[in-house]
This record gives C-alpha cells, structure tokens and sequence, in this order.
C-alpha cells in the first residue's frame, strides 16, 4: 500500500455529529493539513548547477541528430564554398537572433552582433572590426543586400536613452559604443518631446537603424554598391512580444 493510501486510511468517511451538528474530531489522524502534506512531498529539490560543457555537448548531440544528419549533402555543399546574400548587423542580445527568426540556411547571411546592432560612420582611426566586415563580405563574399536588424526592449537602446546630451565620448566603453545612435535620439526627441519609457525607447530603436543605414553609404565599398544597384540596404524591427517582424525602410 502507498504512503497516499495510508493517508486517505486516516481520513474518516463520515464526520462526526452530535444532535444533527458537526463536531470536532480529537483524532489527530483524521486531520490533514499542510504539515502532513509537506511531509509527503517533501520540499521542491534544488535545480542542478547549470554545466555549460554539458549544454554544449546536448545541443550539438540534438543538432547533430535532427539537423546535420538529415541534412548532410546541404553541408557538404557548404565546403566548396560560401556564397552569402546577406549581410546582416544584429544585436548581440540572446533573445534575439536573426537565423531563427528569419528562418534562415547555413551559408545565407554573414552575420555580425554587437551591442544595439548599431553601425558607426566610416572611420578609419576607430571601429575597424566594423569596416573589415562590411569591406569582407562585399568584396569577398558578394553579398547583395545589407540588413540592419533592429528589436525590441533592447538595453543599448535603453543605455542610449539615459545618456546625456551633447558629450560624443566617455571612458565607458558601453556609453562611448551606444553614443554611435546620439544622432538617432536627438531625432526622436525633436520629434516627439513628450515620448517617455517604453514609447520612447521603441522610437528610439527603429530611428537607430535608420540612423545606421545612413552609416553605412559613408563606407567606400556600400556606397559604391548601392550606386551601382549591386547592393539593397535594408532596415528592419523584430519585436519578440508581439511576434511581429516589419521592415523599416530601404535603400538602393
């Protein structure tokens, strides 16, 4: 017999009365209370120590599985060679990441993230990791179109919000990154001098990839590509809430 039918063995199947009303057992073994319920269940054990070498090893083993292995003559295509169209800004948050939510193949985009998916003007004294990306997958990878991917409840944003006007710089390296989409700000404020907390921030967000997609016609090779129709810019917005994708302007 299991401990729960000792319980219910406990529990009286007619409650006592005395001249047609209730009265209160002094059987404590008719009583159940939380008590003898904690002692059943026990408390909630505590969730194992996160292994990160354990979630690496599991995630390739399902991949491996369910992806490469019902997939194999796509990647070893990929060996030959890699011939993206896309070239695609991201923000480095975990919530966000554009080859699932475009529902993108291996070789389709040549994918570079950084805090609030931002790209600074051309400057050939800072940011060259930026212009060694872009300059890489035009010349080298051919890509024809250049996506900036924007979303929502981004924290660079919400950092760019909070910063002060006017000073350009800071020793902080997260405020000196984010100050790239000041421009993009002073936008929307002139605009909308009323907007505050999330409203503001969502302005935010979407004027700063537009801000970026100006960026990029200042780098040689971009400018070049969209002159000569070779290359489209695309600005586009994921908000992960609503589950809602749109696509914010283009240029070519």
């Amino acid at each position: 017999m299991s401990e729960y039918s000792n319980i219910k063995a406990n529990v009286p199947t007619e409650i006592p009365s005395k001249n047609g009303k209730e009265v209160e057992s002094k059987d404590n073994t008719n009583q159940i209370n939380l008590e003898n319920m904690q002692v059943i269940t026990g408390p909630t054990p505590p969730s194992p120590p996160f292994d990160p070498i354990k979630r690496i090893n599991d995630g390739f083993a399902y991949f491996k599985l369910n992806e490469f292995n019902k997939n194999m003559p796509a990647y070893r295509k990929l060996a030959d060679k890699a011939e993206p169209k896309f070239l695609i800004f991201a923000c480095s948050d975990s919530r966000v990441c554009p080859i699932t939510i475009l529902n993108l193949r291996p070789g389709e985009a040549f994918i570079t993230r950084n805090i609030a998916n931002m790209v600074p003007a051309f400057n050939q004294q800072r940011y060259c990791e930026v212009g060694a990306v872009i300059k890489y997958a035009i010349l080298v990878c051919k890509v024809e179109a250049i996506l900036v991917f924007g979303h929502c409840r981004c924290g660079g944003i919400e950092r760019l919000v909070c910063l002060p006007d006017g000073k350009t710089s800071s020793p902080d390296s997260v405020d000196d990154w984010v100050s790239i989409g000041k421009p993009a700000k002073a936008k929307v404020v002139g605009k909308n001098p009323k907007a505050s907390g999330l409203e503001l921030r969502t302005l935010v967000e979407k004027e700063s990839v537009m801000n970026s997609l100006a960026n990029l016609l200042t780098y040689p090779q971009v400018k070049s590509g969209v002159a000569s129709k070779k290359i489209k810019l695309i600005g586009g917005h994921y908000d992960f809430v609503r589950g809602h994708f749109d696509i914010l302007g283009t240029r070519s």
